[in-house]
């Protein structure tokens, strides 16, 4: 059986007991402390479980840690996205699955420990670079311990290079270009992922200016799951998002956050929900309000 979207943790433990070629990939992170999510994984992480660093792996970046213990980000690749966290090309990204030993015929399931907020960039990418079987761990690495799974410490033995083979993109990127030529136009619906707070621009942590695009609707990322951190139910997602859209077209629907990570859950809920595969405007909030001459919305 091939697992699109999620996965459970009852079920990934019947999948590493199958035998089937799979990959699971930790990627939990800080913001505030690029270095942390990695030390959290060598401290617990599934089994086997591969690394995958949000600066160095998802983006085109590369940290070069300074005496101090500071962490000086460089641009290491042309970009598929402009933003904090630029996408690298399909190229770059697929040159770093086959050093990591991941092949084509593999499932890929991802996971973090921090909601859900990271690991749905790489399910993103996956589908981005036309790798249709990857799948978020409902829940997380909470999920999988209380469910009685075992975690490892440390590093994992490396695995053998593979030559992963780019597909057609599976999901839809768009540009701030191509946001903006299409802006408050009635084919393009603009969501937001980004906490309320931040969408009005009362409040701005990351990026120089404050605010959101203009006719952008609000969801934040994190009302797509329930207490237990898993993602709500299909016919309750459906019911929020048909209320947040009201009446608009899914199909139309470009999603967005302040670098492109946290867009992803929304994405992923969409589907869930059934309302098809949508667009994600990976640059986001940080690349939009890098041009002065794109217009902000306040309130």
């Amino acid at each position: 059986m091939t697992y699109t979207t999620l996965i459970s943790a009852p079920e990934l433990q019947a999948l590493l007991a199958s035998g089937t070629p799979l990959m699971v990939f930790d990627c939990s992170f800080d913001m505030a402390q690029p270095g942390e999510g990695e030390q959290q994984y060598l401290a617990a992480h599934i089994p086997g479980a591969v690394y995958a660093h949000l600066d160095h792996a998802l983006s085109a970046l590369h940290g070069t840690p300074g005496a101090d213990g500071s962490i000086t980000v460089t641009q290491t690749d042309t970009p598929a996205s402009g933003g904090r966290h630029p996408l690298p090309s399909r190229e770059k990204f697929a040159i770093w699955l086959s050093s990591v030993g991941f092949a084509n015929g593999m499932q890929a399931v991802v996971y973090d420990r921090n909601g859900s907020a990271f690991c749905g960039r790489l399910w993103w990418m996956l589908k981005w670079v036309g790798h249709d079987a990857v799948a978020v761990l409902d829940g997380g690495l909470p999920a999988w311990q209380a469910a009685g799974g075992a975690v490892a410490q440390g590093s994992e033995p490396a695995h053998f290079q593979t030559n992963f083979r780019l597909g057609e993109p599976l999901r839809r990127l768009a540009s701030a270009e191509q946001v903006l030529a299409h802006l408050q136009e009635p084919g393009q619906t603009v969501i937001d992922a980004r906490a309320a707070p931040r969408f009005r621009g009362e409040i701005e942590p990351l990026d120089p200016v404050a605010g959101h695009i203009p006719g952008a609707l609000n969801r934040p990322f994190a009302d797509n799951f329930g207490p237990d951190g898993r993602f709500k139910s299909a016919p309750v997602l459906r019911a929020e998002f048909e209320a947040l859209l009201a009446g608009r077209a899914p199909e139309g629907v470009v999603h967005h956050c302040g670098s492109g990570v946290t867009a992803n859950p929304n994405v992923l809920a969409m589907e869930l929900a059934g309302l098809g595969k949508t667009t994600l405007f990976a640059g986001s909030w940080s690349e939009w309000c890098s041009d002065p001459a794109r217009p902000v919305e306040r309130g």
